[in-house]
C-alpha cells in the first residue's frame, strides 16, 4: 500500500453510483483521487503506509505536565522493525490504546530526551496505517467520489429536479455526511 493512495477502486466506485461499462473509467479515476484526498484534508491525516521501515526527522519537546520527552509522530500502527536513538530506552507510543481502537499513535514519549544538539530525533518505522485504512474512510471516499461523478453531469452545481422535490445544490464544501464519517479519524479530535 503505498503513501496517500486511492482508498477505493473505479469499480467499487461504478457499483456504487450503478453505472457500468469502462467508457468513464477515467473520470471515475479522477474523482476517486480527488475524493481520497478530501478525506485527507478533512482529517488533517492520510490512510496510506510506507512498504519497510523508514528514518524520519521530528523535534523534540519537553513536557512538564508529563514530566517525559514528546515527539510528535507521523501515524504508525505496528511497531515492528522500529529503531529509537541510541542511548534512549524505547518510547511509549500514545495514544496508548489506539491501534486496539483502530486508530493511531501519533505520539512518542522519551524518559530521556532523545534529540541531537539541533533538538530533533531521528527513528524508523514502518509509517502509515498496516494492513490498510479504516472502512469509514472507504465509505467517506465512495460518498465523496459519488458527489463528484453526479457533478459532472450538473455544471451549475444542481442536482436533482426542483419539481420532483430532489433539488441538491452540489456545494464546494465536504459532503455533510463524509464529514461526520471521518470525524472521529481526524488528527485534531483525537490525537493531542
Amino acid at each position: 500500500m503505498p503513501w496517500a493512495p486511492v482508498y477505493a477502486t473505479t469499480d467499487e466506485l461504478k457499483a456504487f453510483v450503478r453505472v457500468s461499462g469502462a467508457v468513464d473509467d477515467a473520470f471515475i479515476a479522477l474523482d476517486l483521487a480527488a475524493a481520497s484526498r478530501a478525506v485527507d484534508r478533512a482529517c488533517h491525516r492520510q490512510f496510506g503506509a510506507v512498504a519497510a521501515p523508514e528514518a524520519r526527522t521530528y523535534p523534540v519537546r519537553y513536557s512538564r505536565h508529563r514530566g517525559k520527552w514528546i515527539v510528535t509522530i507521523d501515524d504508525v500502527q505496528t511497531a515492528v522493525g522500529a529503531t529509537f536513538p541510541a542511548g534512549v530506552d524505547p518510547p511509549t507510543l500514545e495514544p496508548r490504546n489506539a491501534v486496539l481502537e483502530g486508530l493511531a499513535w501519533t505520539e512518542a514519549y522519551f524518559s530521556a530526551d532523545p534529540s541531537d544538539p539541533d533538538g530533533m530525533a531521528t527513528f524508523s518505522m514502518r509509517w502509515g496505517w498496516v494492513p490498510s485504512w479504516p472502512d469509514p474512510v472507504k465509505l467517506a471516499t465512495l460518498l465523496q467520489g459519488s458527489r463528484l461523478v453526479a457533478r459532472r453531469e450538473s455544471p451549475f452545481g444542481v442536482a436533482g429536479s426542483p419539481q420532483t422535490g430532489s433539488e441538491l445544490r452540489l456545494l464546494e464544501r465536504l459532503d455533510p455526511d463524509v464529514a461526520v464519517i471521518v470525524k472521529a479519524y481526524s488528527r485534531e479530535v483525537w490525537a493531542r
